[in-house]
């Protein structure tokens, strides 16, 4: 599988690119013998899911998994949901006929969010493994990463465009077309933007990526199980990747949230730090000169016909952003040119890495994996 993308990007990618591992069956060889490998060829990240049926871990899992990551020095990225919880109340909205899409907003609780932060927070403290929460969504998942990192522990975050300017209103929608707006977590409510906007500029959470997952509106998409799915059958994720920057340009730069500074960091110095990714994330002598130029002053229309993931669709259509980059270079030479494409496909290079400051401990390890303490007993 990891030979299998590798391929691709070389035949296709433009840009500099590296990959998470996710791990979604834990087994004792992929612990033992496939993670360490891949870590020492550069594989520095380990991603895995606490929801979906597929490929969701469970505590004892989740707990493996940490662990190989703290004996092979690699950075942990986790989609946390209550899994349970959203089981639990999906097909309860089902039998009782609340299928439309909209619904998906009401079939992730927010609480189940916030519970399955902490438990991985504790989790993690316990084993004393730092820790990316991605795809942060609400007001009461926020606060339990303030609480975490206050009491010292090694929590990073990220959120996403959707987080902060979409809300559940959004699906709401005549027939089926509030699917196009159906992700996990769902979008949430303007007190949770909110929220969000705060923890960024607290540093709470230190980066927005896209969540890109792209699905057209379409048998092939969005309506695989047919021309009137109820929302559990209708594939999780939306596009997102070439509207943020342009949204978060606007938002902190144009309209003056957070500022220029904040938005470099989020988008581009925290990230490249945070995930060791050398050369990256900085305009300084030695670095890639990896630049972006903006024209701060165009008015620019998000509409489906400007955007080139072949969706067909933009969950952002209509929305007017003061921002827009013209020029875009990639280790110093250019790539993008006022909208056109001028890199070749293939140009782009894997960045092989290893995990960082971000992903060493803290000192603090839990009395029953202290030797110390145990009476003598080696866990870890």
């Amino acid at each position: 599988m990891v030979a299998d993308y590798h391929a691709a990007a070389k035949r296709g990618a433009v840009i500099d690119y590296a990959f998470h591992m996710i791990i979604a069956d834990p087994t004792e060889a992929a612990l033992r013998q496939h993670v360490p490998k891949l870590v020492r060829e550069g594989h520095a990240s380990l991603k895995v899911f606490m929801t979906y049926d597929r490929i969701k871990l469970d505590d004892e899992q989740l707990l493996d998994v940490l662990a190989a990551a703290k004996e092979n020095g690699a950075f942990m990225c986790v989609h946390a949901e209550n899994h349970g919880m959203i089981s639990w109340i999906g097909k309860r909205l089902v039998a009782r006929g609340y299928t439309a899409p909209k619904f998906h907003a009401v079939s992730h609780p927010r609480s189940g969010e916030a519970e399955a932060f902490n438990r991985l927070i504790s989790f993690a403290a316990f084993l004393d493994q730092p820790i990316m929460i991605f795809h942060v969504s609400t007001a009461e998942g926020v606060a339990a990463i303030t609480r975490a990192r206050g009491e010292g522990h090694k929590v990073f975050a990220e959120t996403c465009p959707q987080y902060l300017f979409l809300t559940a209103q959004d699906m709401d929608k005549p027939g089926i077309e509030g699917a196009k707006w159906i992700c996990s977590p769902p979008i949430r409510t303007r007190a949770d933007q909110e929220a969000i906007w705060a923890g960024l500029g607290r540093g709470d959470l230190q980066a927005v990526s896209s969540d890109h997952a792209p699905y057209r509106f379409d048998q092939s998409g969005k309506l695989v199980a047919g021309a009137q799915p109820n929302f559990k059958q209708v594939p999780n994720g939306m596009p997102g990747l070439e509207a943020r920057l342009p949204l978060l340009f606007d938002a902190m730069v144009s309209k003056g949230r957070l500022g220029l500074a904040k938005f470099v960091e989020l988008t581009a110095e925290a990230p490249a730090r945070i995930y060791n990714l050398p050369g990256k994330g900085a305009i300084a002598i030695g670095a890639d000169a990896d630049i972006a130029i903006w024209d701060a002053q165009r008015r620019v229309t998000l509409t489906a016909a400007r955007m080139h993931d072949l969706t067909g669709y933009t969950p952002y259509e209509g929305r007017e952003v003061v921002g827009w980059p013209q020029t875009v270079l990639s280790r110093g030479r250019v790539i993008v040119e006022d909208g056109t494409l001028k890199a070749k496909p293939g140009e782009g290079r894997f960045l092989a890495r290893q995990a960082g400051d971000a992903a060493a401990g803290t000192g603090r390890i839990a009395p029953e994996l202290d030797p110390a303490r145990n009476f003598g007993a080696k866990l870890i």
